[in-house]
């Protein structure tokens, strides 16, 4: 399976960090993918000598470089969908657009990132991706489940049980019914969005933190990293680009040792568990950066780890709880909220947001309590008298 390594966090690091993560991949015999989902400015170009386009390009010796165009994309996506709804469109009597005047819509970008990651298998190795800022990443990666969600909701899949029904349903209403098409298009995005969520959810996809040494706000990247925590994915590095010299902090110059000091104190503050790789202001192009940030570390860098995992526990006769617990690395008590709805929970970290259907030992208590320390969420239920088995 293609590895794919999301790096994400200050905008102005994020190229750096993802041309040299490609490069040092490339340099260790891995074919490399280095893909510009993000990059208005088009800093990647710079750092490669190569002017990237939609296709891809060799950049070097293995590692290939290309840019994600949302309208193509978007284009390609339209006339996938062409035959499973025309049915529609002649049913509402409408003529569907041409290619010319298909212009991308907003969420495009989000839509094209997530079909770019599903590479061919056997082709890369690793998939390296200059990816949008962690809100922007964080939103486009939660979009397939939500998605899923509501295809459920809308679309039930046992509804077609009533397909014996249709042929009496069409000669009462006198117009054909459109659950074949509808169903057929339902079946085509389900499979589309289970191909897209197993790149997601897999173990070897990971974020990696690109950040400016001497401008990051340690606050802003915990929340960033809780918010991906909500959602499963795990960190495997904060990359910290255009630090200091580690000289600078033995300094005679009171100020430059000061603000080395500062500097230091700040990446600590980060904290996320994970290794901090450092590139210091004298890595002048994507090469050196590499040598600084990876030294000593074989392929691309940090290994991922498995997924966040939500971890039940049975803590009845010991306290008379069960237990469900999320791992929430940089989450805050104050930005925690959860709210209780039917059968399912939903938790907000901050501006993120996740709707989790609750396991069934745990749709039959009443939520007792929650608990969030050292980067963990404890949330404890009690069982519902009138709801769980007697002698259970």
């Amino acid at each position: 399976m293609t590895r794919v390594v999301l790096v994400t966090g200050d905008a102005t690091a994020i190229p750096a960090v993802a041309a040299a993560t490609a490069l040092h991949a490339a340099g260790r015999g891995l074919r490399t993918l280095l893909l510009a989902a993000d990059d208005p400015h088009r800093q990647l170009d710079d750092q490669l000598g190569l002017r990237l386009t939609g296709k891809a390009e060799r950049a070097a010796e293995a590692l290939w470089a290309v840019r994600l165009d949302p309208q193509e994309a978007f284009r390609h996506a339209v006339a996938a969908l062409d035959g499973k709804l025309r049915t529609g469109f002649d049913l509402l009597g409408v003529e569907p657009l041409d290619g010319d005047e298909l212009t991308a819509l907003p969420g495009t970008g989000q839509l094209a990132l997530l079909r770019a990651l599903r590479l061919p298998e056997g082709v890369y190795d690793l998939l390296v991706v200059a990816a949008p800022p962690p809100a922007e990443l964080t939103a486009a990666l939660a979009l397939p489940e939500q998605l899923d969600r509501y295809l459920a909701r809308l679309v039930p899949e046992q509804r077609q049980a009533a397909r014996a029904l249709r042929p009496l349903l069409a000669a009462v209403a006198g117009v054909p019914m459109p659950a074949d098409w509808v169903y057929s298009a339902r079946s085509w995005a389900a499979a589309e969005l289970a191909a897209t969520r197993a790149v997601i959810e897999s173990p070897a996809t990971s974020v990696r933190l690109a950040v400016e040494a001497g401008a990051c706000a340690p606050a802003a990247l915990r929340r960033a990293a809780a918010g991906l925590a909500l959602f499963g994915h795990r960190l495997d590095a904060v990359a910290a680009h255009r630090a200091l010299p580690a000289a600078a902090a033995d300094s005679a110059d009171p100020w430059l040792a000061e603000q080395a000091a500062a500097e230091r104190a700040r990446l600590a503050a980060i904290d996320l568990g994970v290794p901090l790789l450092v590139a210091d202001r004298s890595a002048a192009d994507a090469a050196a950066v590499a040598a600084q940030l990876y030294a000593d570390r074989p392929g691309a860098g940090p290994e991922p780890g498995e997924r966040w995992p939500w971890r039940a526990e049975d803590r009845r006769v010991e306290d008379g709880v069960l237990i469900w617990r999320l791992a929430a690395p940089g989450a805050e008590r104050a930005d925690l909220d959860l709210v209780r709805r039917g059968d399912e929970l939903v938790v907000a970290l901050g501006p993120y947001r996740r709707i989790l259907p609750l396991p069934g030992a745990l749709r039959r208590c009443t939520v007792a309590g929650a608990a969030l320390r050292d980067g963990e969420l404890t949330l404890r239920f009690a069982p519902d008298p009138g709801l769980w088995p007697s002698g259970s």
